[in-house]
């Protein structure tokens, strides 16, 4: 028998909730083979003790039918998180899902979408029970980049059932609407759209949703983080000062919502070749890291330029999934540590709150109202007369 023997009769092996096998992953490492011994290790991602038990019994049989009789089989897997409370006190309209991933860019076009699909799918690897939430109503292309914006969403009594890709539920206003019908919404409309996406969904005992945000720093993030305590928040920027300018809006954001930052995501950081895989240098490279540092968190990823993203993107084939040992994929999957660690830190260290952040005006009254009532005025939302104790900070 040889190693060759031994990774053929793996390819029988698929990885729980996937439907690729543990050698096309790459998982198998470091076989040894004498006589009718072996030994070998698998390197997954997930913590899930289930995970390990099933991969080692299918593992066993299928090395069995081989005639090998003296089996080892190491699995190697991640320490599991602790499960910790997601909230102290305030609002949480989707109390079953343990964290709310906040996934936010200052301006659009520097690969939020993207990097939103590739965290979900690396935490869904990583043996995570994964949702994610296309909430930028505008754009709604996760359908495309999941590979279901064929499929529509079923209902269940007055609830809606997520769609399933990759190991993640997936939900979006593109699942609901028609292909290339507009939205020319105002902002009360997103908002109800926000707060129905994370109450009518029936979305299972998540332990991550991921939610991507619209660009900006407006209606649907404030509505977001109102609706339930958001455990982490990323923001996604490419290396160019314009775009970095908008980013220190977005890390602002965060901390006027008492959201905490998991740190940024530098997109379109360097160009990887797919001739010679050497990487270059074209909008500038590690500039993201000194931002990072003005608001007290870092540079997670750098995710290069690589063909593979935008064919993944284009095809419903994410990177991370379908290329799991290109460059991207594995600072994707290092970037999906890192924000699990994050997360992990804050629901130890006590949790997140959105009290301070709730409205504070009573039922019926404008929140730029600046009095008991509300008042009647000629103008707009700056002309009201008062004491300036309004609920809009527009005084």
């Amino acid at each position: 028998m040889t190693k060759e023997n031994v990774l053929e009769a793996l390819k029988s092996v698929t990885y729980p909730g996937f439907t690729k096998d543990i050698v096309t992953f790459g998982f198998v490492k470091d076989i040894i083979v004498e006589g009718n011994a072996v030994a070998l290790t698998v390197d997954i991602t997930s913590s899930a003790d289930e995970v390990k038990a099933q991969i080692t019994e299918e593992a066993t049989t299928e090395l069995k039918k081989l005639g090998f009789e003296n089996i080892t089989i190491n699995v190697k897997a991640p320490q599991a998180p602790k499960q910790m409370s997601n909230s102290m006190s305030g609002k949480n309209i989707a109390p079953h899902v343990k964290n709310f991933l906040m996934v936010s860019s200052g301006k659009g076009g520097v690969g939020k979408s993207t990097t939103s699909v590739n965290i979900a799918v690396a935490m869904a690897m990583q043996g995570k029970k994964v949702g994610l939430l296309d909430a930028d109503i505008y754009g709604p292309n996760i359908p495309r980049m999941m590979g279901v914006e064929d499929q529509k969403p079923e209902i269940q009594g007055n609830k809606v059932l997520p769609l399933k890709a990759y190991g993640v539920e997936v939900m979006s206003m593109g699942s609901l609407m028609e292909p290339g019908q507009s939205l020319i919404w105002r902002g009360s409309m997103i908002m109800k759209a926000i707060e129905q996406f994370l109450r009518d969904i029936l979305w299972s005992e998540l332990d991550v949703l991921v939610i991507d945000m619209p660009p900006g720093t407006g209606d649907a993030q404030l509505t977001l983080a109102q609706s339930v305590p958001v455990t982490a928040g990323i923001t996604v920027t490419t290396p160019q000062m314009v775009s970095l300018d908008d980013s220190r809006r977005s890390l602002d954001m965060f901390q006027k919502l008492h959201i905490p930052t998991a740190g940024v995501i530098e997109n379109m950081s360097g160009f990887i070749c797919p001739e010679c895989d050497a990487e270059s240098d074209i909008f500038g490279m590690g500039t993201s890291a000194p931002v990072a540092l003005e608001y007290d968190t870092e540079l997670i990823a750098r995710i290069p330029i690589e063909p593979a993203i935008r064919i993944g993107g284009d095809t419903g084939k994410p990177v991370t999934y379908h290329q799991p040992d290109s460059e991207t994929a594995k600072r994707y999957q290092e970037a999906a540590s890192k924000v699990l660690a994050f997360i992990d830190k804050v629901n130890a260290e006590g949790g997140v709150d959105n009290q301070a952040i709730q409205p504070t005006t009573p039922p019926g009254v404008s929140a730029c109202s600046t009095g008991a009532a509300p008042q009647q005025s000629s103008g707009g939302c700056g002309s009201h007369g008062g004491d300036g104790q309004g609920g809009c900070g527009c005084h």
